[in-house]
């Protein structure tokens, strides 16, 4: 199923370049779409169109990089597909170059700048390949000019025949109250030129979403939490045929429940053609839903009091806490839904450190050893229920005996720094910190 691709979503793939001068380094890069399939037309009529997004983004945010010029090259589609150019192209022949007057970085406002209508051409068969080519450059960076790397990015264009069932878009749902009864406007559309004999939906909700309707012909499953995160799936057959044009409903409207403990939830929804047929464009047949709940989940985390005369070893047990309502999950990224921090104490060494914890140095940074870091970060999964409750025991040897030393306990998001606010979710911050007393 393809929601376990999607608990790991990732993102545009360039790292970000780091160096002393936050303006010495910097990149250009193209997002190019992936491969994809372009339909016959039906009855002998006109293939449908398809639009590919494309655009150009670079690395460091310290810089203003502007003037983008992508440079886009059809040849290799003589006699597969046509492409009808946008407004910011300027066609010559069979390339075309697209104006991007503001370039992006790779953050969260980053959106495609140039999009292309593409179709089969006229007489083109099943099973025919050809391949668009991107080049791009850019003002700005320390040298004033940014190129993409050469002949590193292009997009193949395939003639198919078949179903391509495609699920209308969804607005997330945001404002969702404990209790709430939502309906999910789910509706397929089969986009190809082929009818579809069957259609397989599968459902996925998170550990929030409870009363997934029951439809005949469904097989539902419950995860229950020992190793994943407890979801319910429901595979469901449905013997409807789909021809070119055509939309699917479920028998009855698609309705979750958000359970008193849901907060940010998901449900994911795919779609196949029944029978093993293939879908000619499986892109569009899978949706993730961001269904957000008002909600609050209150984490904690209490520290020990240790004491012992030189050279003994003894045991400190750090302990974080949910206290809910509301459970917590990283479903999106699968990051450690929080971070449980030890800064050690003057004086002791950590000499047997928990599952699930990593030594690192003061400042976060990597540490050759396990035992004997003066950090550790301590990882309970990547979702917590309401009431979870994760005692980390490290085994510490006291060297010298300084009476009313204390190390630093705290809790984190993963990959952050402490902040004002390092958990919106989280009524309660004054609990997020404690410490580790020696003698």
């Amino acid at each position: 199923m393809a929601v376990a691709a999607g608990l790991l979503a990732a993102g545009l793939a360039a790292p970000a370049l780091a160096a002393d001068d936050p303006s010495e380094n910097d990149q250009l890069w193209i997002n190019e779409p992936y491969d994809k399939t372009l339909p016959l037309g039906t009855g002998g009529g006109q293939p449908p169109s398809r639009t590919l997004g494309v655009g150009i983004y670079h690395d460091n945010e310290n810089v203003t990089v502007t003037d983008g010029k992508l440079f886009i090259d059809i040849s290799g589609l003589t006699g597969v597909a046509e492409v009808t150019w946008p407004e910011n192209c300027t066609p010559s022949g069979t390339s075309a170059v697209c104006d991007v007057p503001q370039v992006p970085t790779i953050g969260g406002d980053y959106e495609d700048q140039v999009f292309l209508k593409v179709r089969a051409a006229d007489g083109a068969r099943a099973g025919a390949k050809g391949r668009i080519a991107y080049e791009a450059s850019a003002t700005g960076g320390p040298d004033g000019t940014l190129t993409a790397p050469h002949e590193s990015f292009d997009t193949t264009l395939t003639v198919g025949s078949g179903p391509d069932l495609s699920i209308d878009p969804i607005a997330p749902v945001e404002a969702g109250r404990p209790g709430d009864e939502r309906t999910i406007p789910f509706r397929v559309v089969n986009n190809g030129n082929e009818s579809a004999n069957g259609i397989t939906v599968k459902l996925y909700a998170s550990y929030g979403l409870r009363e997934l309707p029951r439809y005949d012909g469904c097989t539902y499953t419950t995860v229950d939490g020992d190793h994943d995160a407890p979801s319910t799936t429901a595979t469901c057959t449905f013997d409807q045929a789909l021809a070119p044009g055509d939309s699917f409903d479920l028998p009855k409207p698609l309705t979750v429940r958000l359970a008193p403990y849901a907060l940010n939830e998901r449900l994911d929804l795919d779609v196949e053609p029944g029978h093993g047929a293939r879908d000619i464009d499986s892109e569009n047949d899978y949706t993730a839903l961001e269904i957000l709940v008002d909600n609050v989940a209150d984490f904690s985390v209490s520290g020990d009091a240790i004491s012992g005369a030189p050279d003994e070893t003894v045991t400190a047990d750090l302990t974080f806490e949910n206290k809910g309502p509301a459970w917590f999950g990283n479903l999106g990224s699968g990051e450690p839904a929080v971070d449980v921090r030890l800064i050690v104490p003057e004086g002791v060494k950590v000499v047997g450190v928990p599952s699930g914890c990593r030594p690192h140095t003061l400042e976060g940074g990597y540490y050759p050893q396990q035992t004997g870091a003066p950090r550790y970060d301590c990882n309970p999964g990547y979702w917590v229920r309401e009431d979870t409750r994760r005692t980390f025991s490290f085994s510490v040897r006291i060297d010298t005996v300084v009476s009313g030393e204390t190390g630093a306990v705290s809790i984190h998001p993963a990959f952050g720094e402490f902040g004002e606010a390092p958990f919106d979710f989280d009524p309660d911050l004054a609990n997020n910190t404690a410490v580790l007393a020696v003698n």
